[in-house]
This record gives C-alpha cells, structure tokens and sequence, in this order.
C-alpha cells in the first residue's frame, strides 16, 4: 500500500513538472511599438493634470482700453495710482541695446528685482546688492554697492526697488531699507529692519510699505527712514525668493506675508482691519506645499486679488477681507488686470485668463514646463515671468531664451522674439520699450 502512494505521488510530480516545462516554453508575444515607463509620463503630466475632463478654452471679447506711452513704471503693478492699463509697446519689439548690470545668476546668488523706471532712466538691482541707474540709451549712469562694511557680497541675495519722489528704495537680504538719490546713486538714509527681505517696497505719499523676512511689515517715512508703524504676520519658514510687494491705496494698505496671510490695514495709522488665509493646494504636487504668497495683492476698485505657490487664487474685499470667490490656479507672479480679466502665469506653468468678477477659467494654454526633455532628468522648470499686457499683446518673459507674445482674447501665440541669456524678472514697459533682466545680469530693452 505505502509503494503504491508513493508511486502515484511519484507520477503527479512528473506530470506537473512535464507541464512546467511545457509552459516556460512556450514563447510570449512581443507587442509593437516604444516602451514607456509609467512612473515617466505621469512625472511629465502630473503638473498639467486637472481632472478627469480638461476644460475648454474660450475666445470671450475682451475691451482693452486704449495703448498710452507712459513715462514711467516706478514700482509693482499691485498699487493702482501707479499702473499703466496699457503701455504702448511695437507689435514686433527687437532688442534694441543691452548693458551689464553687474552680478547674474549663480549657484549662491539669485537676481530677484525687477528694473524701474523714472526719470529718465532705468534702475537695477544684481544678484550682490549693487543697484544700477542706466539711461534710456544703453548708458551706465552710476552703481551703488550696499553691500555692509563687515559682510561679502556673495553670502545672502534677494532685494527689490520701488520710486518715489526723486528717492530709490531698496530692500535687500542684508536686512536693510536704502533710500537712495536717483540722480547720484548717494545713500540718504538706511533702516534696520531685524531680518533679511527679498520683497519689493512699495511707495505712496511720503511712506515707504515694506515686509521683512520675519513676517513683519514696516511702514517708514520717506525723507527720514524713522518707523511710522508695524504689523505682524503668522512666522512661517516657506518664504519664496523674490516676493511679492505691498499694495497701496489712498486709504488702504495690503500686505502678504510667508504663510499664505493678507492683511489690510489703514494706510497712515496701521490700524489693523481685517487678516484673510489663502487655505487650500494643488494635490500631487509636492511644491504644493509651499504656501507662499506669490501673487502680488492687486487692487482694483473695492476688490483685490491674491494668490498662492499652493495652487490658488482668491479674491478679497478692499475693506472687509471677506472672501468673494476662489480659483484654482495660483499665480507665480504679479497678475495683470484688463478688461474685466485676470491674465496669469500660473503653478502649472499655463498662460491663464479667468473673469476678474467670478473667478471662472476662459482659457489656459501651456508654456515649456521641464528644462531637458527626456523624463528622468526633468528636474529643473522653465521660469517664465510677467505677463505684461502692453502693445495690445500678453507679453512672458521666459528663462529658455524667449520673450512671448500672445493673444489676449483667445491666448494663442503671436510671435516668439529672442531673449539673450534668458529671463531672470518680470518685464517692464516705459517709453515704448520693454525692459528685462537676463540670468547673466544684463538689462535688456527691447523697442
């Protein structure tokens, strides 16, 4: 009996085996066509990913009101007294001339304030604090190095410029604000500020509006440097280089801060009226998580518009705070208004227009996103910077080389324009002609 279960068992494991045998040899098919590693396309398309429907673009009218040649771009598009609607810009701007402004990009400094213009003359700020007032020409009118006495210029980057009132002022990451002659370049005043800034000031009536990277925003008189008053935000680690700048009005002041915190405050006194959170992010994405207020306050009438590195965008009552309407998209840089829109250049690397009214998407078409094209070195992003609208067209600075123009009714590219050295600020337009920073410090303009 027990040879005879062992036989069976014996004759079981042959059949098996013989089968086994018969099953690895059996060849599989080869299907045609590239192999494509999953965990690679979803790497190129997470960033463009918006559900399970891609939302229609539409080509809505859109009033612009009329091109007018402004002298002058002083400061951020955020404080209306200051911005142009519709600079006047060729329809096919060339560069014209381009000037070195001292240090560009490096692997420890970064150029992070845009150009502004007044007096005839074009101000700059390079990667090692040197501000720069360039003539209208091409021509080096005088350099100012705020670099302190005990310090190496190369240790800390990041600063911005606003005008006003025959003065430059400068924030810088040394911690400091600089009023400067903008004839001379000569310092007038200087005032501590306790911690390191990236932020643009801001200029209205005889106050200079600035935010420190400590979450603190200082308020000084113009023609002394002497503390008018303070406001503090929620302290937050998450500060993006190069942030976004005060907004002013006549009775109102609106400062952005670190931690996705807007806070409007009467303009003279400071007295706090109301503190809003930017809540919420893009899924997927671990930038996302970078809560930083990159879109610049924009005020328009009694509304102002805000936006997040997270992934959103809201807007605000002027005078209560009060939450109107949020979208989706956050804004890298300062958003431009016109004619009833919102032109952005998003999280997602997308030129956007949504209605300024209810937040609602128009149209979004995609700008370069990765740097390299073969997915597993897609590690570095294009920056693009603006828009501008100026000339009747959307006009992005981008860091591959290229100034874009684009439609602003249905958002569809124009022209494309070489950009030496590629783009390291938002663009500018005094005069008829635009100007940019490159990644290799040089002021270029384009007419």
């Amino acid at each position: 009996m027990g040879a005879a279960v062992v036989t069976a068992k014996t004759v079981l494991l042959a059949m098996a085996a013989a089968l086994a045998v018969a099953g690895c040899s059996k060849k599989e098919p080869i299907l045609p066509g590239p192999r494509e590693n999953v965990r690679d396309v979803l790497q190129s398309e997470t960033r463009r990913a918006q559900g399970s429907e891609a939302p229609v673009n539409r080509a809505l009218p859109l009033s612009l009101p009329a091109p007018v040649v402004n002298p002058d771009w002083p400061q951020r598009a955020g404080t209306p007294a200051t911005r142009t609607a519709h600079p006047a810009l060729s329809q096919a701007p060339a560069l014209v001339w381009s000037v070195n402004i001292g240090k560009g990009d490096g692997r420890r400094v970064r150029l992070t304030a845009d150009p502004v213009v007044a007096e005839g003359r074009v101000f700059t700020l390079d990667a090692e604090t040197t501000v720069s007032a360039v003539s209208t020409g091409g021509a080096l009118l005088w350099s100012t190095d705020l670099t302190p006495p005990n310090d190496s210029p190369d240790n800390t980057s990041g600063g911005g410029l606003a005008y006003g009132d025959g003065r430059l002022f400068v924030t810088t990451a040394f911690g400091a604000v600089t009023a400067l002659d903008a004839k001379t370049g000569a310092v007038l005043w200087q005032q501590k500020i306790d911690a390191p800034t990236s932020t643009p000031p801001s200029f209205y009536e005889g106050l200079v509006y600035a935010v420190a990277g400590d979450e603190v925003a200082w308020v000084l008189d113009a023609e002394t440097g002497r503390v008018r008053w303070q406001l503090s935000g929620t302290p937050d680690i998450h500060n993006v280089l190069g942030g976004p700048a005060p907004a002013i009005t006549d009775r109102y002041a609106v400062f952005a801060f670190g931690a996705g915190e807007v806070q409007g405050a009467f303009r003279k006194g400071g007295l706090r009226l109301w503190d809003a959170q930017i809540a919420g992010e893009r899924g997927g994405l671990a930038s996302a998580r970078v809560r930083d207020i990159t879109g610049d306050p924009l005020v328009v009438g009694d509304r102002v518009y805000v936006g997040t590195h997270s992934g959103r965008m809201v807007a605000l009552s002027l005078g209560s705070g009060k939450r109107l309407w949020t979208a989706e998209e956050g804004p890298l840089n300062p958003v431009w208004p016109a004619g009833g829109s919102l032109f952005l250049v998003s999280d997602r690397n997308e030129l956007v227009r949504l209605s300024a009214e209810d937040g609602t998407r128009i149209w979004g078409h995609a700008l370069p996103l990765f740097t390299a094209s073969r997915p597993k070195r897609q590690a570095g992003i294009v920056g693009h910077y603006g828009p501008v609208l100026a000339g009747g067209q959307l006009v992005v600075a981008s860091a591959d080389g290229k100034l874009r123009l684009f439609d602003p009714v249905s958002g569809q590219l124009v022209r494309m324009v070489d950009l030496p050295g590629g783009a390291a600020s938002n663009p500018v337009v005094a005069g008829g002609t635009l100007y940019v920073l490159s990644k290799k410090g040089q002021l270029l303009a384009f007419r």
